[in-house]
């Protein structure tokens, strides 16, 4: 049985740990892609020299074309500018629309039949961009957000109750940026709710350094973003996707009524399986998390709005 194929575009921080993380699970071969001449090559050789170390099996190379991408089981789009201290992700919208619309017609062209998953910033805005421009459907078009800051959100909290990650259940709605619902009430700690075991203000602390998560990383590194936690994160949703787990996700998923949302790219939670979003749960929320998600959502359609203009 032959290896899935996975494409990852750009092969910068983001884009070269998540092929090494899905080469080193063995979850597939991967292409790594860069307009960069030579670079993505180096990486992926170097990554491939890693395997007799590592005992894995998996096949990278490097490219700065697309051709060797075609028939992809999956591609993961990372293109794009970082953000840079004091830069918002919107500030990124006008940039990175446009690299990720000249990645996405070079993907459709050589593999019509892939999943998409969106990783460039701003996440919901770029995920759009991508279902405009490769006119896929749905299920095949997948923004990672949710995944992410609901492992930070777990993080904050194992820290604050000095506990294991593997006990904290992290939920996580909305848009990725400063308008993102970490929902208190649906988050637990080995089953108990977590608004049982720390206090409202220092909870309320944790919810906030969640949002601002990406933020903080950025001023602490001062010439880049992060690209640990966001590779992690897309490495646990392809392997969701190509063993078919039917894994429930927070992703970025485009909504169609589901929370009173339509036509835009949310965090919701979905069911990833083997043709990529297989379901989006609805849960019950209270007023005051309607009312947050409503603003997420307003602050995602304002974005694409503007992406509408420049497509």
């Amino acid at each position: 049985m032959s290896r899935k194929k996975i494409t990852v575009v750009g092969a910068g921080n983001v884009g070269a740990t998540t092929a090494q993380r899905l080469i080193e699970k063995e979850i597939g071969d991967v292409v790594l892609v860069d307009i960069v001449q030579d670079m993505p090559q180096g990486k992926a050789l170097d990554i491939l020299e890693s395997g007799p170390i590592y005992d894995y099996d998996s096949r990278i190379i490097g490219t700065n074309g697309y051709e060797e991408t075609k028939n992809s089981d999956i591609a993961v789009i990372t293109s794009g500018i970082p953000r840079k201290p004091g830069m918002s992700r919107d500030d990124l919208l006008k940039v990175n629309a446009g690299i990720v619309k000249s990645v996405i017609e070079n993907i459709v062209k050589t593999s019509p039949n892939t999943i998409l998953i969106v990783v460039s910033n701003p996440l919901d805005a770029m995920t759009y961009v991508a279902h405009k421009v490769s006119r896929f459907p749905k299920h095949r078009i997948i923004g990672m957000a949710g995944v992410l800051d609901a492992a930070r959100f777990s993080a904050f909290i194992a820290m604050e109750l000095n506990v294991s990650v593997e006990n904290v259940n992290a939920f996580v709605l909305g848009g990725h940026g400063d308008t993102m619902v970490p929902s208190t009430r649906y988050t637990t700690v080995a089953g108990v709710p977590v608004e049982e075991l720390i206090p409202k203000a220092r909870l309320e602390a944790i919810v906030k350094r969640t949002r601002d998560g990406g933020a903080e990383i950025v001023n602490l590194l001062k010439t880049g973003s992060a690209f640990y936690a966001p590779s992690a994160a897309v490495m646990e949703m392809v392997e969701a996707i190509l063993k078919d787990k039917k894994k429930i996700l927070p992703c970025a998923a485009l909504c169609e009524g589901e929370y009173g949302i339509n036509g835009l790219f949310v965090g919701v939670p979905v069911k990833l399986g083997a043709k990529g979003i297989e379901q989006i749960f609805e849960i019950k929320l209270n007023a005051e998390e309607s009312a947050a998600l409503k603003r997420s959502a307003d602050a995602v359609k304002t974005l694409c709005e503007q992406v509408d203009k420049l497509l």
